[in-house]
């Protein structure tokens, strides 16, 4: 029987300590290196990263931010869930208690009114590490209990609106990569892009560089993820690095 348990938390030996502009450069389309356009694996970099595997609506949105410290996480997080709700969007943060005051001292210096949003419904938040072990089991998300978890979370704050648009901000799988669970990271990662399939949502998930991560994981990541959120704001579309190959002579 599938128990519910902690998160086991591994040791960060098998991390790789990687600039985040050689990360950036890795995972975006424009910055790829001369030896992936010519389809080659370069041993410095890692090997090509696969096909992305998005959800079934290609427009689904969601993205990922390195991010080097909390206020740069902050400010784009901010700004990305500020966009949406003056448009009248609803806002769900998954995050760190401390990351989700930041983040909502953010919409506040912007003129967003936190307090009226929270009262309303429009804005959630819940702490990312508590939702996450309501669905961890033996060590990785249990794919039916993350959909009513999570799934019925964005419900809620939809109350049945057919016209129901949400921007998550989310830090569970940061987490899963800080307690060493990297294949329980990538999988919650494919579940949320699952859960796009039933639900209109744009996703940005934040990244700790204090964290980081092997080539392999920065393929896996790329693989996830349709956008790349720079500490400037400015957004990357992840295209498919094999768009990027020489059609066969």
């Amino acid at each position: 029987m599938t128990r519910k348990n902690a998160v086991t938390r591994k040791s960060g030996t098998h991390f790789e300590q990687v600039p985040l502009e050689e990360v950036v450069k890795r995972i975006a389309p424009d910055e790829v290196p001369k030896e992936l356009r010519k389809g080659t694996d370069d041993p410095t970099t890692g090997p090509r990263p696969r096909k992305r595997q998005p959800s079934a609506d290609s427009s689904h949105f969601h993205g990922v931010q390195f991010y080097n410290d909390r206020d740069a996480l902050c400010r784009i997080v901010g700004s990305f869930l500020a966009e949406g709700l003056k448009q009248g969007d609803l806002a769900v943060i998954i995050a760190t208690p401390d990351h989700a005051a930041r983040v909502e001292s953010c919409l506040r210096s912007v003129g967003i009114d936190v307090d009226e949003l929270k009262r309303q419904g429009n804005l959630v938040t819940l702490d990312a590490r508590d939702t996450l072990q309501l669905f961890m089991a033996d060590g990785t998300p249990n794919p039916g209990t993350f959909r009513r978890v999570v799934g019925s979370a964005l419900t809620r704050v939809c109350r049945g609106r057919d016209d129901c648009a949400i921007r998550a901000y989310g830090e569970m799988v940061d987490l899963l990569w800080k307690d060493g669970l990297e294949a329980a990271a990538i999988r919650l990662e494919t579940l949320w892009n699952q859960l796009a399939n039933s639900h209109d949502f744009k996703l940005l998930c934040g990244y700790s560089m204090g964290n980081f991560y092997k080539g392999a994981a920065i393929e896996e990541i790329h693989s996830q993820h349709s956008h790349l959120v720079g500490e400037d704001g400015r957004t990357t579309v992840l295209t498919d690095l094999e768009t990027l190959s020489p059609a066969p002579l």
